[in-house]
């Protein structure tokens, strides 16, 4: 098969395409930045004394909202800055949001990497670097993403430090029942992880894999309800196998990467394969 060599174009420098025409084209079709599956939610946003954010991008299921800064040419300490400056305005005012600065730029630099690593973890930042390429029959782009937000630890992670409680423990502060529903979600783990124990703990009830924690799913205890969170990545085929089963599904937490469901022991009798699916 013939290799055919690409010609990149600089959008700084070139006489008919600029930042405005980028911000149209992602304005148009969200998706194409690879940040999951998002909309645009508002464009040149006024913040007063502080600019236009030049895209709000939310995530389809309403949970994660996106600070979108378009640079064209190399990142520079100006809009470094704009960019966290959005996002800490926005989180402010809308705290119900999970979100997310992001910068586009043409370049990406080291030097920007570097000041940026200093407090990511701290500030969730995504850096996407722009390539366009020229073709017979327009433009075409695509985007990298140069740098992703710092993934929290899982929870097992920090299991040594976790204080330990028993089953006791958790019969008062939630109930009998309740915790009787948690012994029917380890009889399904155990169909295929035979070794797996409950691991009780102050703020939830995990799972022991050989005498190692194994948080592949954690439980947090009501008087009233149990609620399931399972560690799985946020696909659209896990959201249609919960959708159809018709199980109460609360939503996806990003941070922990947890699908979170309030179940009842009717939903555990009656959903049985389905939870031992997902």
């Amino acid at each position: 098969m013939k290799h055919i060599k690409l010609k990149t174009i600089n959008l700084k420098n070139h006489a008919q395409f600029n930042e405005r025409w980028l911000q149209d084209i992602i304005a148009d079709d969200p998706s194409i930045l690879g940040i999951g599956d998002v909309i645009l939610r508002d464009k040149e946003r006024i913040h007063i004394g502080a600019g236009r954010l030049d895209l709000l991008l939310q995530d389809a299921d309403g949970y994660g909202r996106y600070e979108v800064e378009i640079q064209l040419g190399k990142t520079d300490e100006s809009h470094i800055i704009r960019t966290i400056e959005y996002w800490d305005i926005e989180r402010k005012k809308y705290p119900q949001y999970e979100h997310t600065a992001v910068i586009v730029a043409e370049d990406v630099t080291s030097r920007f990497l570097n000041v940026i690593g200093l407090f990511n973890g701290f500030i969730p930042i995504i850096a996407i670097q722009v390539t366009a390429i020229e073709t017979p029959e327009g433009i075409g782009l695509q985007f990298t993403k140069i740098l992703d937000t710092v993934k929290l630890g899982y929870i097992e992670q920090d299991e040594e430090i976790t204080e330990l409680t028993d089953r006791n423990y958790w019969e008062k502060r939630g109930t009998k029942n309740t915790v009787g529903l948690v012994d029917k979600i380890l009889e399904i783990s155990k169909s295929f992880l035979p070794s797996v124990k409950l691991s009780y703990n102050k703020h939830y009830i995990g799972f022991w894999v050989n005498e190692r924690a194994c948080n592949f799913a954690i439980f947090r205890l009501q008087k009233n309800a149990l609620r399931l969170e399972i560690r799985l990545p946020k696909t659209e085929e896990t959201e249609n196998i919960i959708i159809n089963s018709e199980l109460d599904f609360l939503d996806y937490d990003k941070r922990w990467g947890n699908y979170r469901l309030k179940l009842s022991e009717k939903d555990i009798l009656e959903k049985y394969e389905t939870l031992g699916v997902l």
